[in-house]
């Protein structure tokens, strides 16, 4: 019996080369899987790449989600492994464990991120409403985008990451088009992948492309009735979380940007059936 076929999507913008290094390093452990790995250089020509992986490069950054569609076209295999160029696959059979978890309904798996230095897991990597709950597997919601391995026909049938978010919760937005299709999502924490705990912060657009993109998840996938009460909620926790002036008229900036014009892609409201599996999963779309 054949070994099945993922197609590995790898981006960098080659400002990480000995991260990048060991991504390639544990990729070329894996066994039991074929795998036909492309790096999208994004804003940057690779050299030095090993023979073995395809090569792609755009001029400019094209942003997360961008690059991540740019791989996607040319990786060739029945399931998609998006794969951050500072992670790292903990043993030899890490993509094919995942491979074994696709059940015919499920679409997408998350493995469990864990810090190679041992720092705690941040919020955003476990795709539960508590963190007390980062050991427990089952079907979830929303999911980690930086290590997730996806079905091919789910995310063509999906239309694939919204380009335009560039950086910040494009997960969420395909995650809502998934479960609006009849997909199921798993979360797989036996299945370990490292990763360093850095905080999405650091990046100088974070708090802007954050709001932005929390409105156009809102504005193309949601009910009119739960727009508010969705933007309502993150207006509320940014500020209780965020202390200083300075940041807060940042991330206000970019809310209102996430207003003004039309919403990429168009409205597509996802379900009243879907919002009930997500409420009975224990994550309505609120938060």
């Amino acid at each position: 019996m054949a070994d099945p076929t993922v197609g590995v999507v790898l981006l960098s913008m080659g400002n990480r080369p000995e991260e990048l290094a060991s991504a390639l390093a544990s990729l070329h452990q894996q066994q039991n899987v074929e795998m036909d790995i492309v790096l999208v250089g994004n804003g940057w020509k690779p050299e030095g790449i090993p023979d073995w992986v395809r090569t792609f490069h755009v001029d400019e950054n094209l942003g997360v989600p961008g690059g991540r569609n740019h791989g996607a076209v040319l990786a060739q295999g029945e399931y998609l492994f998006f794969y951050d160029d500072d992670g790292c696959l903990a043993t030899p059979n890490t993509l094919r464990g995942m491979v074994d978890k696709m059940q015919p309904d499920v679409a997408l798996v998350q493995p469990r991120g864990v810090d190679p230095n041992g720092a705690p897991s941040p919020r955003r990597w476990v795709p539960r409403l508590f963190m007390r709950n980062e050991l427990k597997p089952g079907d979830v919601v929303v999911f980690w985008e930086a290590m997730a391995m996806i079905r091919r026909s789910a995310f063509e049938e999906a239309g694939g990451w919204p380009a335009e978010f560039f950086f910040a919760h494009e997960g969420i937005d395909l995650a809502l088009r998934l479960l609006d299709r009849g997909w199921r999502l798993r979360y797989e924490p036996s299945l370990v992948v490292h990763h360093p705990a850095h905080p999405a912060a650091r990046h100088a657009i974070y708090l802007r492309t954050n709001a932005r993109n929390r409105v156009w998840v809102a504005r193309r996938n949601l009910p009119g009735l739960l727009v508010p009460a969705y933007l309502s909620v993150w207006i509320v926790a940014t500020v209780v979380r965020i202390h200083h002036v300075a940041p807060l008229r940042e991330w206000f900036k970019g809310f209102q940007e996430g207003w003004s014009g039309p919403v990429p892609g168009g409205r597509s409201p996802i379900s009243w059936k879907t919002i009930l599996k997500m409420t009975t999963l224990g994550r309505p779309p609120l938060w």
